[in-house]
């Protein structure tokens, strides 16, 4: 049988690839898809606190009460003391406040575990989307009517909406919101149901730029109540 006839069944030259073209392909086997999810998430990051130590750069605190919050093992604890921010009060004392991306151009979701175990009516331990005393959105746990429960509200100039209610299994639960331009949703799970749940939606009141924010209040004065943060993420939000 002549060269001819081998024809077919000979090997095609071998393309030599540039030596970056290698190193492409090689890094693409090397990343699963997990691995990609997890880089991806990493570069989504925008800042996280976990409350082990002092307070990150660009906290500031209205109506500060050293006395009364405290960072540790266990996260950022504040005492629930008496006073509001719902209405016209704006009284209550360790508002923890930071800046945060105009959602107008990077879409966000922020996330925070908190635990608090209420005893009085309208006690709250809240996430909060802030642009001043009388302009927020709060997603929190909160007892109303001697039931706890997750509770979502906007306030603009003062006036409150109750956006939504949904009781609560835990004293201990997770919470999210997703602001998108002009609108924002509330999330939450517990140990007891892993799943992120919708509580409500609502357009933001807006106010100039804006801020996240931790809020305890409506804490019975006679009740030595200490609420706990364990973490606060901000994320740009995924497509």
């Amino acid at each position: 049988m002549n060269s001819a006839t081998l024809g077919p069944f000979l090997p095609k030259p071998v393309r030599i690839l540039p030596r970056a073209v290698w190193f492409l392909m090689a890094t693409a086997l090397l990343v699963r898809p997990g691995r990609a999810t997890a880089i991806a998430a990493a570069n989504d990051l925008i800042f996280q606190e976990q409350f082990s130590g002092i307070l990150a750069d660009g906290w500031s605190w209205l109506r500060e009460d050293p006395a009364h919050w405290r960072t540790g093992a266990h996260g950022l604890e504040l005492r629930v003391q008496p006073g509001n921010m719902w209405g016209r009060a704006n009284n209550a004392k360790n508002v923890l406040v930071r800046s945060v991306p105009d959602p107008a151009h990077t879409p966000l979701e922020i996330t925070a575990a908190l635990h608090n175990e209420p005893t009085g009516q309208w006690e709250q331990t809240n996430l909060v989307w802030f642009y001043d005393e009388g302009n927020m959105v709060k997603l929190g746990q909160e007892l109303v009517s001697g039931k706890l429960c997750v509770v979502m509200g906007r306030e603009a100039g003062d006036k409150t909406l109750t956006v939504g209610i949904v009781p609560l299994d835990a004293t201990t639960v997770q919470l999210r919101l997703q602001v998108t331009g002009t609108r924002i949703h509330g999330l939450y799970r517990t140990v007891h149901w892993p799943a992120w749940r919708e509580v409500g939606d609502c357009d933001l009141p807006i106010k100039g730029p804006p801020h996240l924010s931790l809020q305890c209040y409506q804490g019975p004065p006679d009740v030595n109540h200490w609420a706990r943060f364990e973490q606060v993420t901000v994320r740009r939000l995924p497509a």
